[in-house]
């Protein structure tokens, strides 16, 4: 069911967005869409993968010692995941306001 909501979330705020502009701004703004999930979903994927196999599309990126972190393959390692992915993006927005103030 979650990912019916998230679903119906995302193509309601794109209706909205679609009645209130015109078909080239529409067009443009879905695509910003579509390209900030798809990066949002690699990012997340790649952190899984490399923690939690120690590859990255099949090539192993660490020796013979490393283990795995098997709560990285498991559906709590992506909220860990966003968790940190979240307080990166808090922290850089901190720096940039003091560094703008």
């Amino acid at each position: 069911i979650p990912l019916i909501v998230v679903n119906c979330i995302i193509l309601g705020r794109a209706e909205a967005f679609a009645n209130r502009s015109n078909i080239l701004s529409s067009l443009l703004d879905a695509l910003g869409m579509g390209l900030g999930f798809s990066a949002a979903l690699i990012v997340v994927a790649s952190v899984r993968e490399i923690l939690g196999n120690g590859t990255l599309f099949n090539i192993p990126l660490f020796g013979e010692s490393f283990q795995p972190l098997l709560i990285m393959v498991l559906p709590p390692g992506a909220f860990i995941t966003m968790a940190f992915v979240f307080a990166a993006l808090n922290l850089l927005q901190k720096r940039n306001r003091k560094g703008a103030a």
